[in-house]
């Protein structure tokens, strides 16, 4: 599970993209923040398989992973590109695909690769197109079975915002007008119609916090104070503990947040912690 929501210049009001993500995930699962430094390299060890380098030196970023990975939850980059990404279940089982990208991988190749959200959703694509997806996105070790998904990524830059859905190798892309927010279903008109999974419990356990994330970003402006609040809410549920802040015993949890503070004019700023919003303060970290 994971909520992302993002609010472009026009609806903060400053001109400044604020994006916000928790990461939910297995209660027990260790998560750190990490910056990853430029590097050349002619291939990449992912989380599963390895794949081609990139032609230049990877791009600086500060990202959130849970250590059993190689990918992040989500992070930010030092262009001012900001990447979360939600599990997402559809008509196609992910059980009956091999390892390959994990939802993880992509948000750190966005991030190590892109310089802008369209150039992010550009080189997702590309690889969803050459290496596919699949694999669990849950440690084994933890959960006590293979736990694959597809993923849905939120990704935007000072000056624009996307949403990529996928479903295997099969995706769909929008831009986001001024606010977004995604949670753990298919949204994108089209996409959802043909693609939704028939029998996943969105009623109960995820629209409840897609409208609340919604109901956040109808509040003009949209503020930093009134994402950080959201993402330590408990208000935002059906079923005991599925709130934004989770707290689902022995099944999810929110192990990590980010708000991100992305400026045409300025260098990104990023707010992390890892562990629940509502019990821990968020660090500030300067590019």
């Amino acid at each position: 599970m994971c909520d992302s929501l993002v609010a472009l210049g026009p609806a903060t009001g400053d001109g400044v993209t604020l994006f916000g993500k928790n990461s939910d995930r297995p209660p027990t699962e260790r998560q750190d923040i990490v910056w990853s430094l430029p590097r050349l390299e002619s291939s990449t060890d992912t989380t599963y398989i390895g794949i081609e380098g990139w032609s230049q030196p990877t791009i600086r970023c500060l990202l959130s992973r849970p250590t059993w990975c190689w990918g992040a939850e989500h992070g930010v980059n030092e262009a001012g590109v900001a990447i979360g990404n939600q599990a997402i279940y559809t008509t196609l089982d992910p059980r009956d695909f091999p390892p390959a990208l994990i939802g993880m991988d992509l948000v750190r190749l966005g991030l190590e690769r892109s310089t802008t959200a369209r150039g992010a959703v550009d080189l997702v694509v590309g690889l969803l197109d050459r290496y596919g997806q699949g694999g669990s996105g849950h440690d084994p070790s933890l959960v006590g079975a293979r736990k694959p998904y597809w993923s849905s990524l939120l990704i935007a830059d000072p000056g624009e915002a996307w949403i990529l859905e996928t479903s295997g190798a099969a995706w769909a892309a929008e831009p986001v007008d001024q606010v977004a927010a995604l949670s753990n279903r298919t949204t994108i008109a089209g996409f959802d119609d043909v693609h939704r999974h028939p029998r996943q419990d969105v009623d109960r356990l995820v629209d409840p916090r897609l409208r609340a994330s919604r109901a956040v970003l109808a509040r003009r402006p949209v503020t930093f104070d009134a994402i950080a609040a959201h993402l330590r809410s408990h208000d935002s549920c059906i079923e005991p503990g599925w709130s934004i802040c989770m707290h689902v015993h022995g099944t999810q949890a929110t192990t990590a947040s980010m708000i991100a503070s992305l400026s045409p004019e300025t260098p990104p700023s990023a707010w992390m912690l890892v562990g629940s919003p509502c019990r821990r303060d968020y660090v500030r970290y300067h590019f």
